[in-house]
């Protein structure tokens, strides 16, 4: 294996939602169960394509009518801990792809990790669960007292604890903010058009390269590397 250098991929970071599992139907039913019990209308669920993504209070800003207070998101976020916990594993599954992509990273000895916006707890029981197969060196949600993304300061963490640089690392995401994340972090952007957010938000906010198949990612990393 040849030293590693700027071009020579030794981990990939992945976000959560909307690019490594298929969330959108448990996390916009439970949210909707949590408007409704509040007084609030729910809305479609593929309305949480929009939603999701910047942490939970900012899902509930967006999912709330204009101009309601701080302590109401709070009590929504409250709220939707007790529903998603009910119902979080109803109907989310591993993107089609993602098993074999996940395999062929092993077997490159590349080092993966998870970084998402989700809260702590529901990112890890999310990897324990539904993608129990594969070893994630590193697996890191919303935390109290850390900044949420696009925020570089936890991506940066996990490039310390895998030993591995940051520009040595793929981001791969599904919008915006990862992409901003992997930015700002140092690392090679790259976005997932089957995710939650359009090809546009990807392609305007710096990705490098957009994939349709998770197994493009392994095309990328054997047949042209990478080089800033």
């Amino acid at each position: 294996m040849p030293e590693p250098s700027a071009a020579h991929v030794r981990a990939v970071l992945f976000d959560l939602d909307g690019t490594l599992l298929d969330t959108l139907e448990d996390i916009g039913r439970s949210a909707n169960e949590t408007l409704e019990e509040l007084g609030f209308p729910p809305h479609p669920i593929e309305s949480y394509r929009q939603f999701i993504g910047d942490g939970l209070p900012m899902l509930f800003h967006r999912a709330l009518p204009a101009g309601v207070d701080a302590a109401v998101i709070d009590r929504c976020v409250g709220g939707f801990r007790g529903t998603y916990v009910r119902g979080w594993n109803v109907a989310s599954r591993p993107y089609p792809g993602i098993p074999e992509l996940l395999n062929g990273l092993v077997t490159r000895s590349l080092g993966m990790a998870v970084l998402s916006n989700k809260p702590y707890a529901f990112t890890v029981q999310c990897v324990n669960e539904l993608l129990p197969d594969w070893p994630f060196r590193v697996v890191l949600g919303d935390r109290e007292g850390f900044s949420r993304k696009p925020d570089p300061g936890e991506a940066l963490r996990i490039a310390t604890q895998l030993d591995v640089a940051p520009e040595q690392m793929v981001y791969l995401g599904d919008s915006s903010i990862d992409m901003t994340t992997a930015r700002r972090a140092g690392m090679i952007p790259i976005g997932v058009a089957w995710g939650f957010r359009t090809v546009d938000e990807l392609q305007a906010s710096g990705a490098v390269r957009i994939i349709t198949h998770p197994l493009e990612l392994l095309k990328f990393l054997d047949n042209e590397g990478y080089s800033s």
